[in-house]
């Protein structure tokens, strides 16, 4: 059996389907959405997709989820300064 993930447990995971349909969890905040761009922040920062003909098929921002479906062409991070800290230690983080 598949174990689903949450962002509440700190997991941020992508899953795409034949470029036509989109899982994604660790998912905070949608910020804009068309048929060619949805963009959200997510666990490790924002997250840009971009395609045609694109719908958000399922949002439950309480888990932390979307799937989308549509023809997928591009996914691009903007890791923002908070996603980079929260991987390093805390040593790291005091002593940079």
């Amino acid at each position: 059996m598949e174990e689903k993930y949450s962002y509440r447990s700190g997991q941020h995971r992508l899953v795409i389907e034949n470029r036509e349909h989109l899982e994604i969890t660790g998912v905070l905040h949608v910020d804009s959405f068309d048929d060619e761009e949805i963009i959200m922040e997510t666990e490790l920062g924002l997250l840009a997709v971009r395609g045609e003909k694109m719908h958000i098929k399922h949002l439950n921002l309480d888990e932390g989820e979307i799937s989308i479906d549509g023809f997928l062409l591009e996914l691009a991070y903007a890791e923002n300064k908070q996603a980079r800290e929260r991987g390093k230690s805390f040593l790291e983080r005091l002593f940079r």
